[in-house]
């Protein structure tokens, strides 16, 4: 049985900029109508990021077999390489060369208020990746991705009989209630935080209860409060994994979903795997950035067991 997890979901760069004063010293309330401000930022980081490739890197430490699914543009030569070291195959990540990678420009003060730009570059042509081409796996998943990518590739899983996790998360705002709910009855589950579970729920009309009848399983993370894993049956409580500190949560939805995929490819309940993806969201938040965290197994079953008396392996 092929262990292969197929991501659809975007590449990208987190370009970090830190302002040290406060946003509402410089912005007029009377006066946003024409805002035409410039902060001065002494520090600057350039992370990877993006979706895709952060469920990647943490499925890949785990032992899995993750395929990236995007498209990134001409300033991703070194960015894919990197991936592709760890193993992790970057056989259908199209290169645009006439596009840029994706990549969100953060500026955040010293109240940690932040003003973010985006920009989607090669991501909106993600569609050009076809998900059939890349079969077989156990599990796929559609993170978010430019939205045709994130449709097509929803459709190709479907028709190939494939199960997979819709995972709507910043791409949310882009369906309305009629897309959201066939995209829903076309998944196996639907992974969600509260505030995007909130707005799932408004935008169809459906409650997590409902949802959850209509998949295997509703998961919904809730940070430090744990998760929670809907199905048919009930709402179950999913525990939260100790951590030593809260450095930064950038990741830790990602990080949480490579350990979740990581189970169900290996045949686990959707309970067991949550807890597994909750181990991995508390390594992740304990280091800087998507991509700077490192584990081995044997950490990641002490933690397990640690928070939830028994082992994963």
């Amino acid at each position: 049985m092929s262990r292969r997890v197929l991501i659809s979901g975007s590449v990208a760069f987190d370009t970090i900029m830190v302002f040290d004063g406060h946003f509402k010293d410089h912005i007029l309330p009377d006066r946003v109508h024409m805002i035409n401000v410039a902060f001065l930022t002494p520090t600057l980081k350039r992370e990877f990021g993006g979706c895709a490739a952060n469920i990647a890197y943490n499925l890949r430490q785990l032992g899995g077999e993750p395929v990236i699914l995007a498209a990134v543009g001409h300033d991703a030569d070194a960015y894919v390489e990197r991936i592709h070291r760890m193993g992790i195959d970057t056989s259908h990540v199209a290169r645009l060369a006439d596009q840029y990678t994706a990549q969100a420009f953060i500026t955040t003060d010293l109240a940690d208020n932040q003003i973010i730009a985006f920009h989607p570059g090669a991501m909106s042509h993600a569609h050009r990746v076809s998900a059939a081409q890349a079969l077989p796996a156990a599990i796929g998943i559609v993170a978010p991705n430019g939205k045709e990518a994130m449709i097509q590739h929803a459709r190709e899983f479907r028709d190939a009989g494939l199960p997979f996790v819709f995972d709507p998360g910043q791409g949310l705002p882009m369906f309305d209630g009629s897309e959201l709910r066939s995209l829903i009855e076309t998944a196996t589950a639907v992974t969600v935080n509260d505030y995007e579970s909130r707005m799932l729920c408004e935008r169809t009309g459906w409650s997590e209860a409902k949802i959850a009848q209509q998949i295997q399983a509703l998961i919904v993370t809730l940070g430090g409060e744990g998760s929670q894993l809907w199905t048919a049956s009930g709402c179950e409580s999913i525990g939260v994994c100790r951590i030593s500190e809260a450095i930064d949560p950038t990741g830790c939805g990602d990080a949480y979903r490579g350990g979740l995929l990581h189970g169900i490819a290996q045949g686990w309940s959707w309970s067991k795997a949550a807890r597994l993806g909750s181990v991995l969201g508390a390594v992740k938040i304990e280091r800087q950035g998507a991509q700077n965290h490192s584990f081995d197994l044997g950490e990641i079953a002490t933690r397990f067991s640690l928070a939830y008396g028994e082992r994963p392996w």
